[in-house]
């Protein structure tokens, strides 16, 4: 279930919202004016509704409020529907913007389309694909054609970096840097070509991760 805010002072106006998406299996809290927004604003806050004109200031410094914390989808409900007004909204980062009034189900089916887009893009940067390597993000898990591969942490960490930059080279120096020297670690140079080594060992296959001869490493599909 998604849970969406409503900042909203027109109590009218945001309880029918509130009414007819909670039929719809959202979950959805109700904030009249900025304070109280930011008191409401959680982790587990899926899409703002965001009314532009509140009593205590702009829908706008919310909006930046927000980004600064978390990228969190935002769809601007306003009676303004100047070019300019909604060009400047949705450069800040807002996902859309609707002018009052409107229709409920046409609210709805922005909000649908708003969660899509967002859902699709979290999953494709979650999930990197190099050949028939696979690593899930969010569960620091790598599989070779579906089955798991149990790394270390520096292998999966060196993994991860040239998964990241697939089809660049990154330098021995910036490896050393990012995998362990951010730890406080004290490591050679030898150390890298070590993992390097049983990372191509553990994956069967030492052809996609390429030696740049004297610079670093390149991961190809």
């Amino acid at each position: 279930m998604f849970t969406i805010l409503i900042i909203e002072d027109d109590d009218t106006i945001a309880f029918g919202i509130k009414s007819f998406l909670s039929k719809n299996n959202y979950k959805v809290v109700h904030g009249e004016n900025l304070k109280k927004g930011k008191e409401l604003f959680k982790n587990d806050i899926d899409l703002i509704l965001l009314d532009l004109n509140l009593p205590d200031g702009s829908g706008f410094d919310f909006c930046r409020y927000v980004k600064e914390i978390k990228d969190v989808p935002i769809i601007f409900l306003t009676i303004k529907d100047e070019e300019s007004t909604m060009i400047k909204g949705l450069d800040m980062g807002g996902d859309d913007y609707i002018t009052k009034p409107f229709k409920l189900s046409v609210l709805q089916s922005r909000i649908t389309a708003v969660l899509r887009r967002t859902l699709k893009q979290q999953i494709q940067e979650d999930v990197l694909w190099c050949n028939n390597i696979k690593v899930i993000k969010s569960e620091s898990r790598v599989y070779k054609n579906n089955h798991e591969v149990e790394l270390t942490v520096s292998e999966y960490n060196l993994l991860l970096q040239l998964l990241e930059n697939k089809n660049r080279t990154v330098t021995r120096t910036i490896l050393l840097e990012k995998i362990w020297d951010v730890n406080g670690e004290f490591v050679n140079d030898n150390t890298l070509s070590v993992t390097i080594k049983r990372l191509r060992n553990k994956l069967e296959d030492d052809s996609f991760i390429k030696t740049v001869r004297g610079i670093g490493y390149r991961l190809e599909d």
